[in-house]
This record gives structure tokens, C-alpha cells and sequence, in this order.
């Protein structure tokens, strides 16, 4: 079993009360990949952006960071790369192992029983997702 990684410790991660998206944006059933830039205008977007994916099942938000648990690698470069099965599963595009949607396990796959890295999220009263504190 690999060891747990928290979503503020990967590089970039954004801060509590990041804006990342509006709720009214995001279908339901939908995984969206999303880039975050940091403010730092000096280096290249693909070398500092924080990847993130945004789930909704109904009025529900999760996110998780596009990173695969068995390989490291993002399940997916680009949106219309992203394998996903709405309000089921996620699926990596380099190794296919299968993430729930619910909670992000691994259920098939050589990463069996590891997770994808949570990354906390709310609905503010202005309709943004906005990352959360843990």
C-alpha cells in the first residue's frame, strides 16, 4: 500500500478559498479537469498549474487531484481524455485502473484498494466551488 499523500503538500496547491469553478457550470454527472495557475506569470503553465478534477452528482461536489495512485501520472492530460463513467468512475488513460467516484478507491487495477487524493471542496452562497480547508 503506498503511503498517504495530502493535497496541500503537492506542488502548486492552491490555498483555502480558491476559486476553481461555478456550480452552475458543471452538469451533473459530469468530470471536469481543471488547471489552477498560480500567480506566478514568470514559468511556463505546464510546469506549475495544479490539476485538478471536479465530480458533481447532483447538488454534491468532490475533487480529487488528477493523479494516478498506482503510477503518479495524471489520469488524464486534457479533457477530452478524461475516461469517465458519471456518478461511477473515473478510469486512468495510461493504465486503466478504476477509481470510484464516490470516494476515489481504486477497485480495478494494479493499485487495488489505494485512493485518488481528496481534495476538500464547497459551494459558497455565491454558487463557486471553492477548495475548503481539511
Amino acid at each position: 500500500m503506498a503511503p498517504v499523500v495530502l493535497w496541500h503538500t503537492l506542488p502548486n496547491a492552491p490555498p483555502a478559498g480558491t476559486v476553481v469553478a461555478r456550480f452552475d457550470a458543471l452538469a451533473d454527472g459530469v468530470a471536469l479537469l481543471v488547471d489552477l495557475l498560480p500567480g506566478d506569470a514568470q514559468t511556463p503553465p505546464e510546469r506549475t498549474a495544479f490539476r485538478m478534477l471536479l465530480l458533481r452528482s447532483g447538488p454534491d461536489v468532490s475533487a480529487f487531484a488528477n493523479r494516478c495512485a498506482h503510477l503518479g501520472v495524471p489520469l488524464a492530460a486534457r479533457q477530452d481524455q478524461l475516461m469517465y463513467k458519471p456518478h461511477t468512475s473515473l478510469t486512468c488513460n495510461v493504465h486503466y485502473a478504476r477509481y470510484r467516484w464516490s470516494d476515489g478507491v481504486c477497485d480495478r487495477g494494479d493499485c487495488l484498494g489505494e485512493r485518488l487524493i481528496k481534495i476538500p471542496v464547497l459551494v459558497d452562497n455565491l454558487g463557486c466551488i471553492r477548495v475548503a480547508t481539511d
